[in-house]
């Protein structure tokens, strides 16, 4: 591939060097780099790839992007650019020939809803027969095959690829999580959106590498309508007006209010043994009856964004319908049907402001006890943890407290800074630290009517105990325990 072509959408000057120039791979890592390759030089948090130019010429990069000065030999060449993580995307986008021009791109942003929103689309267009892949939180999919996600949203040049692979795979379409951080760090630069989805928005990701600031969090959310075609927002939410400020694409909007373009009406929380579920009409654009196989006035708004976005790919109405009434998300509300007598289900629930979420949402189904089964990470804040333990004790009839990622830190001092919020409530509460036997303690003593909600692991397979990851599957411990091992 020739230099001058990779670059053809890339503002930059010539610090040295010829661009009609014969070039071999695109790479950032520096442990990757081979002979004739380009190297981006991104500027990290950790590491600065400006201090090894030397070491990656030495490897044979014949190409150096940089947004620094370096000094390297004369013919290498060095292309000095405003901001090396745009840099990337743009070349990213080149490199294998641009994408996601050959797939409809669906972008989800928001700070609650962008997992279970993209699986919901996915099942749908697929349901329709349209081929599709996902990208987001738990995974990517790209026709059979499935790759565990690292990020929400990938770096540009794993996404690029990504979509690459799709066309290959015969995809029509990709929906995709983005992320503040992805729109921030230009993850998602190089291309324009079909479709921008805004869920809602929550103070969240705000403090060191992150977002210093509310305002900071919702402008990088709102990057995403200045580069999608057509938007469609959450006309709810009270802070819509101020994510999609400046945008430059149309508006559609769904929600609950009367001025929504796509509305829910006359919503019933639909309840029978071992099943928790929601039913309501959608009025306005589209107009039939919905029922969905997830609990929760949330997943009214996530099936709503869902219904938004198929209505623009002509999927027919029983489609939609019998998609969403058999769409279950791992790791998200998902419920394990173990027994008629009570409710089981599995949730990624992992800070206060999503673990009261689900609480109350769990509780307008009038269990006749709601058990919260959590624990909390190690090394990182306590002030999560008191935070978890106060608001379980609030909501929840019994918390089991218990182990989650441990990491470096004693189970039993987590456990104690849960309790400490805890004790702020009247709530009751028992701790059992082995993961397992909490589980079984939950199941062992349920009562008819119970809502039980396994907290914090979500679609996660494993725990992390002093820098190592032992395979711990829920649905794997949960099975164990009915056969009595």
């Amino acid at each position: 591939m020739k230099l001058s072509k990779l670059i053809e959408k890339l503002e930059y000057t010539v610090i040295q060097g010829d661009i009609d120039t014969h070039i071999t791979e695109l790479i950032y890592d520096s442990r990757k780099v081979v002979k004739d390759s380009v190297f981006v030089c991104i500027s990290g948090s950790v590491r600065d790839a400006h201090d090894f130019v030397n070491e990656v010429v030495e490897k044979g990069a014949k190409v150096l992007v940089v947004e620094k000065m370096v000094e390297v030999p004369d013919d290498v060449v060095v292309l000095k650019v405003e901001d090396t993580r745009l840099a990337l995307a743009l070349l990213s986008a080149a490199y294998f020939d641009y994408p996601a021009s050959k797939l409809k791109t669906i972008g989800v942003t928001g700070t609650k809803g962008k997992t279970t929103t993209t699986y919901m689309v996915r099942s749908i267009l697929e349901s329709a027969g349209i081929k599709t892949g996902l990208i987001g939180t738990i995974e990517a999919i790209i026709g059979e095959e499935i790759i565990p996600a690292s990020n929400t949203t990938p770096e540009s040049y794993t996404l690029q690829s990504y979509f690459a692979k799709m066309v290959e795979a015969g995809c029509e379409a990709v929906v995709m999580e983005v992320s503040s951080q992805g729109l921030m760090l230009h993850r998602v630069a190089g291309f324009v959106f079909d479709y921008g989805i805004f869920t809602n928005i929550e103070p969240d990701h705000i403090g060191p590498n992150e977002h210093k600031d509310f305002e900071d969090y919702m402008s990088c959310k709102g990057l995403l309508f200045k580069q999608c075609k057509v938007g469609i927002v959450n006309i709810d939410d009270e802070h819509t007006l101020d994510v999609i400020k400046g945008h430059t694409c149309k508006i559609e909007t769904f929600g609950f209010s009367d001025k929504a373009d796509i509305r829910a009406t006359d919503v019933q929380l639909l309840r029978k043994p071992g099943y928790l579920g929601v039913h309501y009409t959608v009025k306005g654009l589209l107009d039939f009856d919905v029922n969905i196989d997830i609990p929760g006035k949330f997943s009214v708004y996530n099936s709503l964004t869902t219904l938004a976005i198929c209505r623009h790919f002509n999927v027919d109405e029983e489609v939609i319908k019998k998609a969403l009434d058999t769409v279950q998300v791992k790791g998200r509300v998902e419920i394990i049907p173990i027994s008629d007598k009570f409710t089981l289900m599995i949730d990624y629930a992992h800070n206060a402001m999503s673990l009261k979420s689900l609480l109350t949402t769990l509780r307008e189904y009038n269990p006749k006890r709601l058990v919260c089964l959590f624990g909390c990470g190690g090394n990182r804040s306590k002030l999560r943890r008191y935070e978890m333990g106060e608001i379980s004790g609030q909501y929840a009839d019994l918390t089991v407290a218990t182990s989650d990622n441990p990491r470096d830190e004693e189970p039993q001092d987590i456990l104690n800074d849960i309790k400490i919020g805890l004790a702020k409530t009247e709530g009751k509460y028992v701790e059992i630290i082995d993961r397992k036997e909490a589980i079984k303690y939950c199941i062992d003593h349920a009562e008819e009517g119970d809502v039980i909600i396994l907290a914090g692991k979500g679609h996660e397979d494993y725990q992390e105990i002093k820098g190592k990851k032992y395979k711990m599957d829920e649905r794997d411990l949960i099975q164990d325990i009915l056969a009595g091992k």
